[in-house]
């Protein structure tokens, strides 16, 4: 089979990794690809939201089935013009990608099929907004409607940070339009967590679960990033909640988006808060976390294009995980999320361990060094027995390349240490 894979970030990456490694794939491409993808896939040059330029080269160069990692095609309808040119895709059509397009969609999905998640509000007009934040105080979650790269959330504590975190949103209006609509949330506490399953209607096949640090800096201080590491399995989180999340949120999505008349095919990601009254969601996406699917993708043991071909065809997979714990952590650029230079040169990539797995998010290769080109510049992932190894391991490869102009976090993984004791 010919694969090609949309997107050219770390997850990207990971998917088109885990897809070289399946004796089904004859040629790999990935559209645009990366500097760094190059090891594993033909690079392509065409931008993810070119839909006529991808479909016209996966139909020239007989492409078997294309794979879309970014939320941005996916919103943006690849899938339908991908199906209209007769092209095996997997990916959710542009109105079952509303599911994190829109959050305000998202939630009124949940409150109308009793999904469990927080209360919430939605407002277009600041001063309404301003009003209902005066009324229930804080803390309190307030996230812009639209497409924000994973960045449009805001944790207030205190009244003043959710008036200033309004304020950004809608009257600066820091994420454009996907700000015009903001979704006021009831705060949740507990353990957070990542439930991603492979969907197909109410095929519903779901996979090892993870954790996401979102914050920038050590102990989860810091502004919210697009995630600056993940683990997975994560222990604190028992088989039995994961089971109940399965039963009654993952599957009801599913079941709900088919009642809807938009069923969903693809990875429908559940963001997913441990409260003491049980799973509640946070978030829906449309998509493979990012860096999530960098820490599940290396424990699964299953061949992906041939678990994607099960769901596609109605069947439910085979699914099979390693028992080693996977830690990932990301190699960001000074400065990120906020603004930071690009063209910094890193260290010796080439020197890291033969275990080291390593995944390209935004680097650009120049001679024989590798520059910055991103605010996440890379991941490296490594598989150990328990997670305080692998962490320590993939401290150890990020030591040995990183620089002045880039920086990451060495606790990832913490909470399920001290839930631990460890």
């Amino acid at each position: 089979m010919n694969i090609l894979i949309v997107g050219g970030g770390g997850r990207e990456h990971a998917m088109a990794w885990k897809a070289a490694q399946s004796p089904k794939v004859d040629k790999l491409y990935a559209a645009p690809g990366s500097d760094g993808m190059a090891s594993v896939a033909e690079c392509v040059p065409i931008d993810v939201m070119d839909f006529e330029g991808l479909a016209a080269f996966a139909i020239n160069h007989h492409v078997d089935l294309t794979l879309v990692g970014p939320e941005q095609p996916l919103v943006g309808g690849i899938v339908d013009y991908f199906l209209k040119q007769g092209l095996k895709v997997f990916g959710p059509s542009k109105v079952a990608a509303q599911i994190e397009g829109s959050k305000s969609f998202a939630k009124a999905l949940m409150e109308k099929y009793k999904i469990p998640t927080s209360h919430y509000q939605s407002f277009t007009d600041y001063q309404e907004a301003s009003d209902y934040l005066q009324k229930v105080g804080a803390p309190i979650v307030l996230k812009a409607d639209g497409l924000a790269a994973g960045k449009g959330v805001i944790v207030a504590l205190t009244l003043a940070e959710a008036e200033q975190g309004l304020k950004t949103l809608m009257k600066d209006k820091k994420f454009a339009e996907a700000g015009a609509r903001v979704v006021i949330e009831e705060y949740l506490e507990g353990d957070e967590f990542s439930l991603m399953a492979l969907v197909n209607g109410s095929t519903v096949a779901p996979l090892a679960i993870a954790q996401d640090h979102k914050r920038a800096y050590e102990e989860d201080k810091g502004p919210n990033t697009g995630g600056m590491g993940a683990y997975s399995p994560v222990p604190q989180i028992s088989q039995k909640i994961v089971d109940e999340a399965v039963q009654t949120i993952l599957k009801p999505a599913a079941d709900s988006m088919v009642l809807d008349g938009c069923p969903f095919t693809g990875v429908l990601y559940a963001g997913l808060m441990l409260t003491k009254n049980g799973p509640k969601v946070i978030e829906f996406n449309c998509r493979f976390g990012d860096p999530e699917t960098q820490v599940v993708l290396p424990r699964m043991e299953s061949d992906l294009i041939q678990v994607v071909l099960d769901i596609l065809n109605g069947e439910q997979p085979e699914l099979l995980w390693s028992d080693q714990t996977a830690v990932g952590t990301v190699l960001a650029s000074k400065g990120y999320p906020g603004s930071y230079p690009k063209g910094k040169k890193l260290g010796n990539l080439e020197a890291l361990s033969d275990d080291a797995l390593l995944f390209h998010a935004g680097t650009k290769k120049s001679g024989a060094d590798w520059l910055t080109n991103g605010g996440r510049v890379l991941l490296v992932t490594r598989l150990g027995d328990d997670l305080r190894a692998a962490r320590d391991a993939v401290n150890r490869d990020l030591e040995s390349i990183a620089t002045d102009n880039v920086f990451f976090r060495k606790d990832i993984g913490h909470r399920a240490l001290e839930a631990a004791g460890k």
